[in-house]
């Protein structure tokens, strides 16, 4: 088997002692898509958060493209994209002008290309040299999207992607969504939206107060199966 580009062992993070994640163990393979369900404060963005290396375990340990963060870890962040509720955007600065620092932060080949490419695929044109202040929730969401793609990470990390995008730009979210999956890259969302993520995943996760309490493929599942074991499992593990 190949090496994985997500394996946790024991993975564990407390938080001025409060446990926000413990003992999870994971495995994500190249080119696999997972959804992470789990009620609010299972760990989802924490688990996300140490897989992006913004923040370390205080227990188990993470290895990335087959490496240990203490080893690869600078490496392995500029694989990774990252997409979380902090946009990680310059206000002060235009959609534009993100995105080229952070291109030339990530030494992106025909960056200024690239750019035009990104603001024009996430719908910015009409938005592209506003300071990025100005904007809407759902414009600065896309905007953040854009900065996450703009090196063409081979590991996506996308935490509640589709919160603040209305009906256009979730649907163009999630033409993105395929079109990465069907080129390769791995991607682990974390969502609320079941129906989403069976959609968009073929795999699926279930955390509960910091565990990871079910694992399975989504293959054949309607979305309601799914919601199904998520509160089985969900329930049988808060009790």
């Amino acid at each position: 088997m190949s090496v994985p580009v997500v394996e946790t062992r024991g993975l564990g993070r407390r938080f001025a002692g409060l446990t926000a994640l413990q003992a999870v163990d994971l495995r994500v393979q190249a080119g696999e898509a997972v959804a992470v369900f789990g009620p609010n404060g299972a760990g989802k963005s924490t688990l996300l958060r140490l897989l992006a290396t913004l923040l370390r375990p205080t227990a188990g340990e993470v290895r990335l493209f087959g490496q240990g963060l203490s080893d690869g870890g600078a490496r392995a962040r500029r694989r990774i994209g990252f997409l979380s509720h902090q946009s990680f955007l310059y206000p002060d600065l235009s959609p534009t002008e993100n995105l080229e620092f952070y291109a030339r932060m990530f030494r992106v080949p025909a960056a200024a290309a690239r750019v035009r490419e990104l603001i024009v695929r996430v719908g910015l044109t009409g938005w592209a040299y506003r300071p990025v202040r100005t904007l809407s929730r759902g414009l600065e969401q896309r905007c953040g999207l854009a900065r996450a793609l703009v090196h063409r990470p081979d590991l996506l990390l996308l935490d509640e992607p589709f919160t603040g995008l209305d009906v256009d730009a979730a649907a163009m979210l999630g033409d993105i969504l395929h079109e990465l999956h069907a080129g390769g890259t791995t991607v682990l969302m974390t969502t609320h939206d079941i129906a989403r993520g069976v959609a968009l995943c073929q795999r699926a996760i279930v955390l509960v107060r910091g565990h990871l309490v079910w694992s399975g493929d989504l293959a054949g599942l309607a979305p309601d199966t799914v919601e199904r074991l998520y509160l089985q499992h969900a329930h049988r593990a808060a009790a």
